[in-house]
């Protein structure tokens, strides 16, 4: 009875270390893929920041004037004018709302005074 319950005892054992070797490795494995995306998402950012300071690089006034010069005639660009914008008064703003006063349902009027009696008064 001895040997099975060693027998037991030992496969239990072995079945436990199988299982804990299958959760190191699957954690090991979810720690690099971790790594993985981060390195990836520091790549990111970095090619985001490079893309922005380019786009500002290009977007400089001073240079897309020179483009707007270059290519004038080609482009058959008019000159920026005041009368291409529209007026104040074309403007539609929408209307204010009316200010509509909350009803109370079920509302109890209370007129009359407060009085005091004797069980207020005691010390």
């Amino acid at each position: 009875m001895r040997s099975f319950f060693y027998v037991l005892t030992s496969l239990a054992i072995m079945a436990l270390a199988v299982w804990a070797y299958n959760e190191n490795h699957k954690t090991q494995q979810s720690k690099a893929e971790v790594a993985e995306l981060r390195r990836e998402i520091r790549s990111l950012r970095e090619a985001i920041s490079v893309q922005r300071a380019e786009w500002a690089y290009l977007n400089r006034p001073d240079r897309l004037r020179e483009l707007a010069d270059m290519n004038f005639a080609r482009l058959q660009l008019m000159p920026m004018s005041g009368t291409q914008f529209g007026r104040i008064d074309e403007i539609v703003y929408p209307l204010p709302e009316e200010q509509i006063e909350p009803t109370l349902s079920n509302a109890i009027e209370v007129l009359g005074e407060i009085r005091h009696t004797a069980e207020d008064e005691r010390p």
